[in-house]
């Protein structure tokens, strides 16, 4: 698998980042672990080989791709 590096918001290298998976065009989210046990409750039909980021809607609405 190829990543291509897509853009981030980030102002110091860090999360959140968005990647293309070139071979696919599937897009890799990088950011924050969600870990709150609460609103890891509120998630549906979760797989125990899933994790979840949170992703800030400027990130998306900048480099998401638009089809």
């Amino acid at each position: 698998m190829t990543l291509r590096f897509i853009g981030t918001t980030s102002e110091h290298g860090n999360c959140p980042t968005l990647y293309e998976v070139e071979e696919t065009g599937d897009i890799v989210v990088q950011g924050d672990k969600l870990t709150d046990p609460e609103h890891l409750a509120q998630l549906r039909n979760t797989k125990e080989s899933e994790t979840f980021v949170i992703v800030p809607r400027a990130l998306l609405a900048r480099f998401a791709p638009k089809e």
